[in-house]
């Protein structure tokens, strides 16, 4: 992508969830509770709610109730607790505590000591009142301790024995608001030392793992000059090669995570122990920043990036223009009159859609070349009535091409005979309960509907020379992209206060000048023209300019894709 037309940027203030939100501006809200028993599947009853609201280290509020459980309170957990039945039976039950807690809670970060104890407690019942449950984020103190405390600290990672560790102010004893309360302080305990390994924000913490190796902890200084702004990132080693190109929202929280949270893919975890710099390139929209990591990848093929290396091995199905067109799959696009459907970014799928329209339009499939006259015997395709066999005269041209324009018409508009015929076919191997056949027509039919739709999305939006169009983001103001003969040329978002319509103007006029290509070829590769479409054809898009014609037939394949690949063959 050239520098110039597309670097207006995002400079309005993003939403916390781009930037990663601070701990200290985080409100958490510690939760503990007794009960009955260990399981709601058992029967077993809330009989105590206790929480902490905190935020930067303050104490907010605290919220404290029994909860009457109508039911006895087994002895042993009455030993456990000290809750007795005497001290619950004036108390609310779970339909009034319940609404009461989550009012108190509202907004906030749900933490507790076991988690998936408590708040599995609550949710239960918040079904079982038939109450709202809010979306609550939810941070497990014992999951995080795991990562941080080692044995040779606490000999577990109970709530006792971490508040012995971060000498909490409160010793925990089975009673919810106490056990709160030490939670806080084991909580505050965590964030403090993980702070000292680069640990800032909420997100950062929800993914923090110890399994980040000490050598890539230390390298998290390397995302300290990224910006908090939509952007491509590029790990590269000491001789400066490029390692692995990523796109993100926010650049500099998406880099720092490599550093401070669990990396599961293996391959990734080895490049950042290889990685000695990240670079950046800041993007005006996330669609350019997309596209940017596109033709990055296709430039530095990068060792650690699987996809979109290798935008130049795909595979296209030709209609051959010739006295007896056939079909053939080819590696590029000639300016030959040919009909071309693709690209296919496998062969494997490739050699299905060919199968598939093999089986409805009898054409040779021979590589033989020949004039209008027969030149030799007929091959075993003809003899099993797959082929008319033009080679030894069995068809006139008339004819043939006749076929010829009915398998052009599928390809280029209206797919209906393939997708009746193998219907037909996949509804008769299946009566006579032969699935597995029937489910291999469908996968040829799914691969041919598929490939047709891109070809005919693809030729409408590259046969424009321009489309101009916006949509208003989060913060209110309107990205703007120009397309041109499926390439992006320009993006930028609309200053607050600016001239709409001069800003539009002015970006179109410094755009990137982009000539039309042969044929379906996009003048991009077909996955950036792809991530073009899926934008363009989001909720809110506006279209702005459309210089030339934007349409897909009416007929055309797309109206079968969303069908047939929901559709299941078996008994």
């Amino acid at each position: 992508m050239t520098a110039a037309p597309l670097t207006p940027r995002w400079d309005a203030q993003r939403s916390f969830d781009e930037l990663g939100r601070p701990l200290h501006d985080v409100t958490f809200c510690v939760v503990d509770l007794e009960t009955t028993g260990g399981s709601v599947a058992d029967g077993d009853m809330i009989t105590e709610i206790g929480a902490v609201k905190v935020r930067g280290g303050e104490v907010l509020g605290e919220f404290q109730t029994l909860v009457n459980p109508h039911t006895s309170i087994p002895a042993f957990i009455a030993v456990l607790t000290g809750i007795t039945n005497g001290m619950v039976a004036d108390a609310p039950p779970i339909g009034a505590a319940l609404p009461a807690f989550l009012e108190f809670a509202a907004g906030s970060v749900l933490v507790a000591h076991n988690a998936r104890f408590d708040v599995g407690f609550l949710r239960h019942f918040a079904r079982e009142q038939d109450i709202a449950w809010p979306d609550f984020e939810v941070l497990d103190t014992v999951k995080l301790a795991r990562h941080v405390v080692g044995r040779d600290e606490a000999p577990n990672h109970k709530l006792s024995s971490l508040a012995r560790v971060f000498r909490a102010g409160t010793t925990p004893n089975h009673r919810a608001l106490a056990d709160a309360r030490a939670t806080v302080d084991v909580l505050h305990g965590l964030m403090e030392r993980l702070g000292g390994l680069g640990v800032q924000t909420l997100e950062e913490l929800q993914g923090y793992s110890s399994k980040v190796a000490s050598a890539a902890r230390r390298k998290r200084h390397l995302a300290e000059h990224l910006p908090h702004a939509p952007g491509v990132y590029l790990f590269r080693d000491d001789s400066a090669r490029v390692l692995y190109i990523g796109t993100s929202r926010d650049l500099r929280r998406r880099v720092r995570s490599y550093f401070t949270a669990s990396e599961k893919r293996t391959r990734i975890g080895e490049m950042v122990q290889i990685a000695s710099s990240v670079s950046g390139v800041e993007c005006a929209t996330p669609l350019e920043a997309s596209v940017r990591e596109l033709r990055l990848i296709a430039e530095h093929k990068p060792p650690y990036n699987r996809r979109s290396r290798h935008p130049e091995k795909v595979t296209w199905l030709k209609l051959t223009r010739e006295p007896w067109p056939r079909l053939s799959l080819v590696k590029r696009v000639l300016d030959d009159d040919a009909d071309y459907l693709g690209p296919f970014s496998s062969r494997a799928a490739a050699e299905s859609s060919l199968a598939a329209l093999h089986e409805v339009f009898p054409i040779r499939q021979c590589n033989d070349r020949f004039g209008h006259r027969p030149q030799r015997t007929a091959c075993v395709l003809a003899e099993m009535e797959r082929c008319l066999a033009p080679c030894d005269g069995s068809v006139d041209p008339q004819t043939y091409a006749a076929v010829v324009r009915q398998l052009r018409d599928t390809l280029l508009t209206r797919p209906d005979d393939v997708v009746d015929l193998v219907h037909a076919r996949m509804s008769a191997l299946a009566e006579q309960e032969r699935f597995e056949e029937a489910a291999h027509h469908r996968d040829r039919l799914a691969d041919f509907v598929r490939a047709a739709a891109r070809t005919q999305r693809l030729t409408a939006l590259t046969g424009c020379p321009e489309v101009v169009a916006a949509r208003r983001e989060d913060d209110g103001r309107w990205a703007v992209h120009v397309v041109r003969h499926g390439r992006l040329a320009a993006a930028g978002v609309i200053p607050a206060g600016a001239d709409a319509v001069a800003y539009v103007e002015g970006l179109r006029a410094s755009a990137e000048t982009v000539l039309p290509t042969i044929g379906p070829t996009p003048a991009a590769t077909a996955e950036e023209s792809e991530r073009i479409l899926r934008w363009l054809e989001s909720p809110g898009v506006r279209l702005v300019e459309v210089v030339g014609e934007w349409a897909c037939p009416v007929q055309g394949a797309g109206r079968h894709a969303t069908t047939l690949l929901t559709t299941t063959v078996g008994a």
